[in-house]
Protein backbone atom coordinates (compact mmCIF):
# COMPACT_ATOMS: atom_id res chain seq x y z
CA UNK A 1 0.00 0.00 0.00
CA UNK A 2 1.28 3.49 -0.89
CA UNK A 3 2.27 5.69 2.04
CA UNK A 4 1.32 8.98 0.37
CA UNK A 5 -0.31 11.03 3.08
CA UNK A 6 -1.52 14.55 3.79
CA UNK A 7 -0.16 16.25 6.92
CA UNK A 8 -1.65 19.22 8.71
CA UNK A 9 -0.44 21.11 11.76
CA UNK A 10 -3.15 22.61 13.95
CA UNK A 11 -3.03 24.87 17.02
CA UNK A 12 -6.00 24.82 19.41
CA UNK A 13 -6.85 24.92 23.14
CA UNK A 14 -6.94 21.10 23.32
CA UNK A 15 -6.02 18.02 21.30
CA UNK A 16 -9.72 17.23 20.81
CA UNK A 17 -10.42 20.68 19.42
CA UNK A 18 -7.36 20.51 17.18
CA UNK A 19 -8.56 17.19 15.75
CA UNK A 20 -12.05 18.56 15.13
CA UNK A 21 -10.60 21.69 13.50
CA UNK A 22 -8.34 19.71 11.18
CA UNK A 23 -11.11 17.28 10.23
CA UNK A 24 -13.38 20.19 9.32
CA UNK A 25 -10.66 21.85 7.25
CA UNK A 26 -9.98 18.77 5.14
CA UNK A 27 -13.57 17.56 5.07
CA UNK A 28 -12.73 14.15 6.52
CA UNK A 29 -14.01 12.25 9.58
CA UNK A 30 -11.88 12.47 12.74
CA UNK A 31 -11.11 8.77 12.64
CA UNK A 32 -9.29 9.29 9.32
CA UNK A 33 -6.31 10.88 11.11
CA UNK A 34 -3.27 9.81 13.08
CA UNK A 35 -2.53 12.41 15.76
CA UNK A 36 0.95 13.47 16.88
CA UNK A 37 1.19 15.98 19.73
CA UNK A 38 4.04 18.40 18.95
CA UNK A 39 3.42 20.74 21.89
CA UNK A 40 1.17 19.76 24.80
CA UNK A 41 0.75 23.41 25.80
CA UNK A 42 0.37 24.73 29.33
CA UNK A 43 -2.34 26.28 31.46
CA UNK A 44 -0.09 28.96 32.96
CA UNK A 45 -0.33 30.38 36.46
CA UNK A 46 -3.83 31.56 37.39
CA UNK A 47 -4.74 31.33 33.74
CA UNK A 48 -1.95 33.71 32.67
CA UNK A 49 0.68 32.87 30.08
CA UNK A 50 -1.19 29.79 28.88
CA UNK A 51 0.00 28.10 25.68
CA UNK A 52 -2.22 26.19 23.26
CA UNK A 53 -1.47 22.67 22.08
CA UNK A 54 0.05 22.03 18.66
CA UNK A 55 -0.60 18.74 16.89
CA UNK A 56 0.26 17.19 13.55
CA UNK A 57 -2.62 15.36 11.89
CA UNK A 58 -1.75 12.79 9.23
CA UNK A 59 -4.38 11.35 6.92
CA UNK A 60 -4.12 7.59 7.07
CA UNK A 61 -3.12 5.85 3.87
CA UNK A 62 -6.06 3.50 3.65
CA UNK A 63 -8.43 6.31 2.72
CA UNK A 64 -11.84 4.66 2.20
CA UNK A 65 -11.37 1.01 3.16
CA UNK A 66 -13.10 1.39 6.51
CA UNK A 67 -16.00 3.21 4.88
CA UNK A 68 -16.33 0.52 2.24
CA UNK A 69 -16.70 -2.13 4.96
CA UNK A 70 -19.42 -0.17 6.75
CA UNK A 71 -23.10 -0.82 5.98
CA UNK A 72 -24.61 1.60 3.49
CA UNK A 73 -26.73 4.34 4.97
CA UNK A 74 -30.37 4.34 3.89
CA UNK A 75 -30.68 6.80 1.00
CA UNK A 76 -33.14 9.68 1.41
CA UNK A 77 -36.50 9.34 -0.26
CA UNK A 78 -37.28 11.39 -3.39
CA UNK A 79 -39.70 13.42 -1.26
CA UNK A 80 -36.92 14.31 1.19
CA UNK A 81 -34.65 15.29 -1.68
CA UNK A 82 -37.26 17.61 -3.16
CA UNK A 83 -38.05 19.16 0.23
CA UNK A 84 -34.37 19.86 0.85
CA UNK A 85 -34.02 21.47 -2.58
CA UNK A 86 -37.12 23.62 -2.02
CA UNK A 87 -36.05 24.83 1.43
CA UNK A 88 -32.52 25.63 0.24
CA UNK A 89 -33.78 27.51 -2.82
CA UNK A 90 -36.36 29.52 -0.84
CA UNK A 91 -33.89 30.35 1.93
CA UNK A 92 -31.25 31.76 -0.41
CA UNK A 93 -33.90 33.62 -2.44
CA UNK A 94 -35.27 35.30 0.70
CA UNK A 95 -31.79 36.26 1.89
CA UNK A 96 -31.12 37.96 -1.44
CA UNK A 97 -34.50 39.67 -1.29
CA UNK A 98 -33.70 41.09 2.16
CA UNK A 99 -30.42 42.37 0.73
CA UNK A 100 -32.29 44.17 -2.04
CA UNK A 101 -30.79 42.04 -4.80
CA UNK A 102 -32.54 40.43 -7.74
CA UNK A 103 -31.08 37.20 -9.10
CA UNK A 104 -31.97 33.79 -10.48
CA UNK A 105 -31.50 31.02 -7.91
CA UNK A 106 -31.27 27.33 -8.80
CA UNK A 107 -30.70 24.43 -6.39
CA UNK A 108 -29.51 20.97 -7.39
CA UNK A 109 -27.73 17.97 -5.92
CA UNK A 110 -24.03 17.55 -6.63
CA UNK A 111 -22.02 14.36 -7.01
CA UNK A 112 -21.07 12.34 -3.92
CA UNK A 113 -17.47 13.03 -2.90
CA UNK A 114 -15.22 9.99 -3.29
CA UNK A 115 -13.16 11.16 -0.27
CA UNK A 116 -15.83 12.18 2.26
CA UNK A 117 -18.91 10.32 1.00
CA UNK A 118 -20.85 13.60 1.31
CA UNK A 119 -23.35 14.68 -1.33
CA UNK A 120 -23.43 18.49 -1.47
CA UNK A 121 -26.45 20.57 -2.36
CA UNK A 122 -25.37 23.20 -4.87
CA UNK A 123 -27.11 26.58 -5.08
CA UNK A 124 -26.24 28.64 -8.16
CA UNK A 125 -26.94 32.39 -8.17
CA UNK A 126 -26.90 34.28 -11.46
CA UNK A 127 -27.73 37.86 -12.33
CA UNK A 128 -26.31 41.33 -12.92
CA UNK A 129 -23.94 43.23 -10.64
CA UNK A 130 -23.51 40.42 -8.12
CA UNK A 131 -19.83 41.05 -7.36
CA UNK A 132 -20.95 42.59 -4.06
CA UNK A 133 -22.01 39.07 -3.00
CA UNK A 134 -18.51 37.68 -3.56
CA UNK A 135 -16.40 40.21 -1.69
CA UNK A 136 -12.66 40.21 -1.16
CA UNK A 137 -11.31 36.67 -1.63
CA UNK A 138 -14.89 35.40 -1.50
CA UNK A 139 -15.41 36.50 2.12
CA UNK A 140 -18.97 37.78 1.55
CA UNK A 141 -19.89 34.61 -0.35
CA UNK A 142 -18.52 32.49 2.50
CA UNK A 143 -20.59 34.47 5.03
CA UNK A 144 -23.73 34.13 2.91
CA UNK A 145 -23.20 30.39 2.62
CA UNK A 146 -22.64 30.07 6.37
CA UNK A 147 -25.88 31.91 7.21
CA UNK A 148 -27.84 29.90 4.63
CA UNK A 149 -26.48 26.61 6.05
CA UNK A 150 -27.59 27.58 9.54
CA UNK A 151 -31.11 28.51 8.44
CA UNK A 152 -31.60 25.46 6.21
CA UNK A 153 -30.15 23.10 8.84
CA UNK A 154 -32.52 24.49 11.47
CA UNK A 155 -35.51 24.26 9.13
CA UNK A 156 -34.75 20.66 8.12
CA UNK A 157 -33.43 19.67 11.59
CA UNK A 158 -30.31 18.12 10.08
CA UNK A 159 -26.91 19.39 8.88
CA UNK A 160 -26.52 19.97 5.16
CA UNK A 161 -23.45 20.44 2.96
CA UNK A 162 -24.90 23.45 1.17
CA UNK A 163 -22.53 25.13 -1.30
CA UNK A 164 -23.40 28.50 -2.85
CA UNK A 165 -21.79 29.72 -6.07
CA UNK A 166 -22.23 33.05 -7.84
CA UNK A 167 -21.81 33.29 -11.61
CA UNK A 168 -19.45 30.31 -11.51
CA UNK A 169 -17.00 32.09 -9.17
CA UNK A 170 -16.19 29.02 -7.06
CA UNK A 171 -15.50 26.83 -10.09
CA UNK A 172 -13.16 29.46 -11.59
CA UNK A 173 -11.42 30.05 -8.27
CA UNK A 174 -11.00 26.31 -7.68
CA UNK A 175 -9.36 25.87 -11.07
CA UNK A 176 -7.03 28.81 -10.33
CA UNK A 177 -6.04 27.28 -7.00
CA UNK A 178 -5.46 23.83 -8.50
CA UNK A 179 -3.19 25.30 -11.18
CA UNK A 180 -1.39 27.35 -8.52
CA UNK A 181 -0.89 24.25 -6.36
CA UNK A 182 0.64 22.28 -9.23
CA UNK A 183 2.87 25.20 -10.27
CA UNK A 184 4.22 25.69 -6.75
CA UNK A 185 4.66 21.94 -6.30
CA UNK A 186 6.82 21.95 -9.43
CA UNK A 187 8.87 24.85 -8.05
CA UNK A 188 9.22 23.07 -4.71
CA UNK A 189 10.67 20.01 -6.46
CA UNK A 190 12.98 22.08 -8.67
CA UNK A 191 14.36 24.19 -5.80
CA UNK A 192 14.31 21.44 -3.19
CA UNK A 193 12.83 23.68 -0.52
CA UNK A 194 9.49 24.48 1.09
CA UNK A 195 7.20 26.93 -0.71
CA UNK A 196 4.46 28.94 1.02
CA UNK A 197 1.22 30.28 -0.41
CA UNK A 198 -0.46 33.49 0.73
CA UNK A 199 -2.88 33.27 3.70
CA UNK A 200 -6.20 31.76 2.60
CA UNK A 201 -9.57 30.88 4.14
CA UNK A 202 -10.09 27.26 5.19
CA UNK A 203 -12.13 26.25 2.14
CA UNK A 204 -9.37 27.43 -0.23
CA UNK A 205 -6.60 25.77 1.79
CA UNK A 206 -8.60 22.56 1.59
CA UNK A 207 -8.52 22.72 -2.24
CA UNK A 208 -4.72 22.96 -2.17
CA UNK A 209 -4.45 20.04 0.30
CA UNK A 210 -6.72 17.84 -1.80
CA UNK A 211 -5.02 18.73 -5.08
CA UNK A 212 -1.62 17.63 -3.74
CA UNK A 213 -2.65 14.91 -1.29
CA UNK A 214 -1.45 12.10 -3.60
CA UNK A 215 1.54 13.90 -5.08
CA UNK A 216 4.56 11.54 -5.01
CA UNK A 217 7.20 14.23 -4.38
CA UNK A 218 5.59 16.82 -2.07
CA UNK A 219 3.17 17.04 0.83
CA UNK A 220 1.29 19.97 2.37
CA UNK A 221 0.84 21.47 5.82
CA UNK A 222 -1.14 24.44 7.11
CA UNK A 223 0.78 26.83 9.35
CA UNK A 224 -0.02 30.08 11.14
CA UNK A 225 -3.09 31.17 13.03
CA UNK A 226 -6.48 32.59 12.16
CA UNK A 227 -6.42 35.04 9.22
CA UNK A 228 -2.70 34.44 8.67
CA UNK A 229 -3.06 30.67 8.25
CA UNK A 230 -1.52 29.46 4.99
CA UNK A 231 -0.50 26.29 3.15
CA UNK A 232 3.13 25.24 2.82
CA UNK A 233 4.28 22.76 0.17
CA UNK A 234 7.16 20.59 1.38
CA UNK A 235 9.41 18.26 -0.65
CA UNK A 236 9.29 14.61 0.38
CA UNK A 237 12.50 12.97 1.45
CA UNK A 238 13.77 10.62 -1.25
Amino acid sequence: MSDLRTKLEVIAPSVEEALAKGAAELGLPEEAFDVEVLDSGSKGLFGLGSRQVRVRLTVRGQKREARDDAPDAEPPSPEDDEETLRVSHDTVSKLLEHMGLKADVQARWGEISTHSGIRPLLVDIRGKDLSILIGRRGETLTALQYVARLIVGKELRKPLALVIDIEGYRARREQQLRRLAQRLAHQTIERGRTMSLEPMPANERRIIHIELRDHPQVYTESVGERDLRKVTIIPRES
